[in-house]
C-alpha cells in the first residue's frame, strides 16, 4: 500500500481540514505530519463548528485510526483544552488518536521566546502566531529539545527543568519581563493528560499498517509558500509543509507516496506579514474578505485577500508532484462581474512566468481577466449544474496548471463538496 498526501497550495488556510473530513471515510488511518497549534483546521457539518490545532481531521469518522506524527510540535496545555472539548462534544478521542513519541514539546519559555523574538526585531515582524512553534523548531535542530517519550521517564522533571533554565537565560539576556506561572500549570497538567493516550513509535506503526494493507492519508498544516525552505522566506513557518514533509515527519519512505492532493482556493489569502503579489488592498479585496469570512481559525486575525496566483501555484504544484487539485470557496466568488487570475510576474521591468528566488519587493502581477459567472452555487450538488463561466474558469485553470481538479467545494459545510467526474 501507498500513503496519499494532502496539503495546501497557497499561504494556508486552504480548507485542509474539511477535505480530510470528507475524504477520511476512504482511508483507514489519517495522519499528521508537521506544525504546530498555529494552524487551526476549521471543520462544518450537521450544524456544528469545530477547529482543531494538533488533532488530525480524520479524528471525527467513526474507529479511524489517528496519528500525530514525529514532525509535529505539540503544545501539552493547549492539547489538553483541544481534546477535552471534542471528548465533551462525543468524540472519543483515546481509543482513536496515537502521539509519536518523537514529536517535540513546547514548553511555557518557548512561547515566552516567541514573543521576545518578535519584540526585538521590531519593523521586521514575521507575524508569527506567538504559539511557540519557532522557538520549539530551532530546539529540535540545535539538538536540545524536550520530546514526548521524555515524559515517560522517571528523570523528566529534570529534563523540563534543564531546558527551561537555558531559556530562562536566553530572555534574561534580552531583558525580557515575563511570568510563566500560569502557563507553567497548565503545561504540566496537559503533560499528566498526555500520559493517557497511546504514545507510540509512529514509524513503526505506520510502516506496519501499509503492511497490513492500510490505506493511510497524510494531513499537512499551513501551505506550501510557508515552507521554511521552498517557501517566501523569511516570512514562512518552522518546518516543511511541501509533500516531503510527510516522509520525515512520519517515517515513510518516499517510494510508499501516492496520490498527491493539492488543496487551494479559487482566490488567494495569506495570514501575516510578507509578501503577496495578488493583494488587493481595495474594495474587491474587502468583499472577498467578508464573504469568504477570511479570519484565521485559531487567532481570529484578518486574512489579506487577493486573486488567485497561478505563478506560485504551478510552483507549488512542482514541487509537491501533485496528482489532484482540490479548489475551495468557488461559492465566494459567485457575485463579481469579472474574476482576475495572475499568469506572470514583471519583475524590474521583465516578465517572468516561473516564482523567482525573492518576491519581496519590486514584484507586479500580470493578469487575465475571465468573466464571472453571477450565481449562487452553494446549493448545488452536482457539476452538471455549474453555470457555464465557473466551467470555463475551472477549464481554464487546469489547462494553465496543467493538473486535473477533481474536486469542488461551494460552502463550508461537509454536504457542499462536489466530487467531479472528469476523464482519466
Amino acid at each position: 500500500m501507498k500513503v496519499d498526501v494532502l496539503l495546501g497550495l497557497q499561504w494556508g488556510d486552504e480548507g485542509k481540514g474539511k477535505v480530510v473530513d470528507v475524504l477520511t471515510p476512504n482511508y483507514d488511518v489519517v495522519a499528521r505530519f508537521q506544525g504546530g497549534p498555529n494552524a487551526g483546521h476549521t471543520l462544518e457539518f450537521e450544524g456544528q463548528k469545530y477547529v482543531l490545532r494538533s488533532i488530525p481531521s480524520g479524528i471525527f469518522q467513526g474507529d479511524k485510526v489517528n496519528i500525530i506524527g514525529n514532525g509535529v510540535v505539540l503544545d501539552p496545555a493547549l492539547f489538553k483544552g483541544e481534546a477535552e472539548a471534542l471528548e465533551a462534544s462525543g468524540h472519543p478521542l483515546k481509543e482513536r488518536l496515537h502521539i509519536s513519541k518523537k514529536a517535540h514539546l513546547i514548553l511555557p519559555t518557548h512561547r515566552v521566546l516567541d514573543a521576545a523574538y518578535e519584540a526585538a526585531k521590531g519593523d521586521a515582524k514575521v507575524g508569527t502566531t506567538g504559539k511557540g512553534i519557532g522557538p520549539t523548531y530551532t530546539d529540535k535542530i540545535s539538538r536540545t529539545g524536550v520530546r514526548v517519550g521524555d515524559i515517560l521517564s522517571p528523570n523528566f522533571a529534570e529534563i523540563y527543568g534543564k531546558a527551561k533554565a537555558r531559556h530562562e537565560a536566553i530572555l534574561k539576556s534580552l531583558n525580557y519581563t515575563y511570568d510563566i506561572t500560569e502557563m507553567e500549570e497548565a503545561f504540566l497538567a496537559g503533560v499528566a493528560y498526555l500520559r493517557e493516550f497511546h504514545l507510540v513509535d509512529s514509524e513503526h506503526e505506520i510502516n506496519n499498517l501499509l503492511k497490513e494493507g492500510k490505506s493511510v492519508l497524510c494531513e499537512g498544516a499551513q501551505g506550501t509558500l510557508l515552507d521554511v525552505d521552498f517557501g517566501s522566506y523569511p516570512f514562512v513557518t518552522s518546518s516543511n509543509t511541501i509533500c516531503a514533509g510527510a516522509c520525515t515527519g512520519l517515517g515513510i519512505g518516499p517510494n510508499k507516496i501516492g496520490n498527491v492532493f493539492g488543496i487551494m482556493k479559487a482566490y488567494c489569502t495569506r495570514v501575516g506579514s510578507g509578501p503577496f503579489p495578488t493583494e488587493l488592498f481595495d474594495e474587491t479585496g474587502k468583499t472577498i474578505r467578508d464573504l469568504g469570512h477570511e479570519y484565521g481559525a485559531v487567532t481570529g486575525r484578518e486574512r489579506r485577500c487577493g486573486w488567485i496566483d497561478l505563478v506560485a501555484l504551478k510552483y507549488a504544484i512542482m514541487v509537491n508532484g501533485v496528482t489532484q487539485l482540490i479548489m475551495m470557496k468557488s461559492d465566494v466568488l459567485d457575485q463579481f462581474e469579472t474574476i482576475k487570475a495572475c499568469v506572470a510576474y514583471k519583475v524590474n521591468g521583465e516578465e517572468i512566468d516561473y516564482f523567482p528566488y525573492d518576491i519581496t519587493e519590486g514584484v507586479e502581477p500580470i493578469y487575465v481577466e475571465l468573466p464571472g459567472w453571477k450565481t449562487d452555487m452553494t446549493r448545488m450538488t452536482d457539476e452538471a449544474e455549474f453555470p457555464e463561466e465557473f466551467n470555463a474558469y475551472v477549464s481554464f485553470l487546469e489547462e494553465e496548471l496543467e493538473t486535473p481538479i477533481k474536486i469542488i467545494s461551494i460552502g463550508p459545510d461537509r454536504a457542499q463538496t462536489i466530487v467531479r467526474y472528469t476523464e482519466e
